[in-house]
Formats: structure tokens, sequence, C-alpha cells
């Protein structure tokens, strides 16, 4: 593995950092606080080329590697970790598995507007019955012939709010149990289609996130993706990716919070001296860089695999695992080295605590990433 970044992967790094700190940073507590998104800075963010970093330019995307992306999406997640979750959603949730599973019809239909930033997208998986059980869909979509007949709810949709379309996995042939499950791009204003209230987050509130409830929604046969039966195949492998861009986001939060302690520490006067002078707060601070640098390995080999067309799901399924831990450590010790500053919300660091959080959760939770890596490991994936 290469170490030593290209000069276009460094480019990427300083358009996203220059943007975050100039654009995310004025109103992040303000966003935080009001649980918004404004329109302007989506489409700054499109307009950089964000929206679909990896997907081909004819295509109307950025054409970058992984790694691009996940360099992206760390300097985004340093200032502004809801950003970098609408991001990369719209990237590795959606735009990904429809340029690699979609028709050609879905990918000049729906792919070009995601790419470019014109629209937006969402992934609609987890159901109140069916969270890190997937198998476990009561969303039916009836096969009808030409078309299916949607009904059920779906939750934990992050970017309902703000898309226009959804990748959407149902249950067709509940006899055939995870085999019956069928993937569908699906378009928010078609008739039968709520959504419910906005949730309340503790974390990533700048983001959008609701239920969606489907009465008797008609979806067009030619909006499948992929053949019959094959959509729980599709859910799995659209994870395994998004998995990569979840750990970079927890690296972002990590390292942000490092950044702004390592400031305060050499600002903070206690006992007549800095308090990074002190063994106490060095020993915290050496131990929070080495823990990012060691998610950042991990989460940059895995984007490396990828690229490369190897397998990568035992290396995004440790990545993940590995970062999302480490953001809720570094965020912790972070607040703890602020002191009562890291207990309001002008020091910035609380609010990466609570972000932190949820890395450990959505994408599969951490209990669900251990799971991976044990039958990797069974099946000599080593």
């Amino acid at each position: 593995m290469n170490f030593i970044l290209t000069e276009e992967q460094l480019a990427v790094r300083d358009a996203a950092r220059e943007f975050a700190r100039h654009e995310l940073l004025p109103g992040v507590i303000d966003r935080d606080e009001k649980q918004f998104f404004p329109s302007d800075l989506l489409k700054k963010m499109s307009g950089l080329g964000f929206m679909g970093m990896m997907v081909d330019p004819i295509y109307l995307g950025s054409g970058m590697d992984t790694l691009s992306y996940v360099i992206a999406i760390e300097e985004i997640a340093r200032i502004d970790a809801s950003a970098a979750v609408i991001m990369s959603v719209n990237n590795s949730l959606v735009c990904w598995p429809i340029e690699k599973f979609a028709s050609a019809y879905l990918k000049e239909k729906y792919l070009k507007p995601l790419a470019s930033g014109e629209k937006f997208g969402a992934f609609c998986l987890s159901e109140p019955e069916a969270g890190s059980d997937a198998t476990n869909l009561k969303v039916m979509a009836v096969d009808k012939g030409d078309h299916y007949v949607l009904n059920g709810v779906k939750n934990w949709i992050t970017n309902a709010g703000i898309a226009s379309y959804y990748i959407l996995i149902a249950q067709s042939a509940p006899e055939k149990g995870y085999k019956g499950i069928n993937a569908f791009m699906v378009e928010k204003d078609w008739p039968g289609i709520r959504l419910g209230p906005k949730e309340n987050k503790m974390g990533i509130r700048g983001s959008d996130t609701y239920s969606i409830m489907f009465n008797e929604v008609i979806i067009p046969r030619e909006n499948r993706i992929g053949d019959e039966g094959q959509g729980f195949k599709i859910a799995m492998q659209i994870l395994n990716g998004g998995r990569i861009g979840i750990a970079a986001q927890a690296l972002g939060i990590a390292a942000g919070a490092f950044e702004l302690s390592l400031k305060y520490a050499q600002e903070r006067i206690s006992f007549g001296t800095p308090i990074f002078k002190h063994q106490g707060i060095q020993f915290k601070l050496s131990d929070m860089a080495t823990l990012i640098e060691a998610a950042r390995l991990l989460t940059y080999k895995a984007a490396c695999l990828k690229d490369a067309g190897k397998s990568f799901v035992k290396e995004s399924a440790m990545a993940k695992l590995y970062a999302s831990q480490t953001a809720m450590d570094v965020t912790t010790e972070a607040v703890q080295i602020h002191g009562g500053y890291g207990y309001v919300k002008e020091y910035h660091v609380e609010r990466f605590m609570r972000d932190a959080k949820i890395t450990q959760i959505y994408e599969g939770t951490s209990e669900i990433q251990r799971l991976v890596i044990g039958r990797e490991l069974t099946r000599g994936n080593i």
C-alpha cells in the first residue's frame, strides 16, 4: 500500500478542508441547534463534485477513487459530521449501487442528477422490526406483472427530507425468505408516499432523518434494480461499501475533536503553565493521536482494496468498528481535556461527542461488524 497521496488526492483534501473551514464552520452550531442544513451549502458541495465523487464522468460524476472520497469525507467531518453523512449517503448508498447494479435506463434517468448534485438520494432498508436483521423485512412490493405495489414503513432514513429518489429494499416473495427480496428506485413524489415526523436526534442534527410510509405505491417494473430476488445481496454489498464512508466520518469526528483539544491544551494555563505540559494531558493527547492514525490506516486500506477490485468486506467492517470506537474514545477525552468548557456548545467538542455515537450504530452496529469480521475469518479471509 502506497502511503504517499497523489497530487490529485492532495488537491481533494485541500479543497474539502477549505470548504469545511470557510463555509461549514461559521454556522455549524446554529445548524446543530436548529436541526437543518441549508440548500445553499448543498449546492456548493455539489458544485465541488462531492455528491458523486466515485461516479464515472459519463454520468456527470467526478470519476475519483475511493481513497479520494475517504479523504474528502474526513475533512468535512472534522468540522460538520452532518454534512459528511449527507455526502456519504449520496455517494456510497445511492450513486454507487445505481452505477454498479442498475440498468442503463435507470443510470441515465437517476444517476446523472444524483451524481451532479441536482438531486439527492436516500437508502431505505431499516424498518421498525428490521434493523440489524435485514432479512426480516415487512415492507412488501408485490409483483403485479408490469409493476409492483409497495406498502409498509421504513424508518431511520437519512436524507429522506431532502432526497428526491430512494433506493428501497423490500420483500416480494416471503416464502423465499431473503431470496425473495428486491431493490427498487422509488421517486419521493409518487402518490402514496408520506414522511413521518422528523426525528429529534442526539447527534448529526444537521442531517434530516424520517420514517417513510408507503401506501399502495406503484413501482414500474423497469425500476427494479438487478435481477428478481437479488435485493438482499445488493443491500449487503451496498453496506459493505457504505461502511468505508462511515469509518471516514468517524475518523473525521475524532480528528476534529483532537485538533481542538491540542490547541486548547497549548493555550489553557493551569498551575502557571499550559496544561499540555502536564504529563496526564500529554498522555491523553498521545493516545488520541495514535488511535486516530490507526483508524486512518484501517480506513485507507479498505478504500485501497475496493479501488483495486479486491475483497474488502472484512477490512471495511474492521475500519468501521475501530474508527467508530476511536471517535467515541477521542471525543470523550476531548471533553475531559476542555473541562467545564468542553460541556458548552461554543467549544464544539460536546457536539463531536454527540455526533460520534451514531457511527457505532448506523451502517451496521459494532456488534454486527464483529459478526461480519468473524464470518470472514471462518471463511479463511485472514
